[in-house]
């Protein structure tokens, strides 16, 4: 896989952002894409600037990563989804990560 110049890795992301929460990737379009970061910003939550994406029982779901648990709370509290350890996300097939 090729980085841009100055792309946070995945590996970097897991190190710096370990507090994870998955929400199906519908859930996070259009209005509720610009709500989730006007609450993230707004709230001065530690949220990463790249998310992680992966496919799980015919669903694409998007990972917002957080640097601080509490911050993942709150987020989860507010928006739903799932807690995910960075070493449990399944991979996209066929796709080295």
């Amino acid at each position: 896989m090729v980085y841009r110049k100055g792309e946070l890795s995945k590996a970097r992301m897991d190190r710096e952002w370990p507090h994870q929460v998955a929400l199906p990737a519908y859930r996070c379009l259009g209005h509720n894409y610009l709500t989730i970061h006007f609450f993230c910003h707004g709230e001065g939550l530690s949220l990463c600037t790249r998310r992680h994406s992966y496919r799980h029982n015919d669903v694409d779901m998007t990972v917002f990563c957080f640097a601080k648990r509490e911050h993942a709370e709150q987020f989860r509290d507010r928006f739903g989804g799932d807690f995910l350890d960075p070493k449990d996300r399944p991979k996209w097939p066929g796709i080295r990560q």
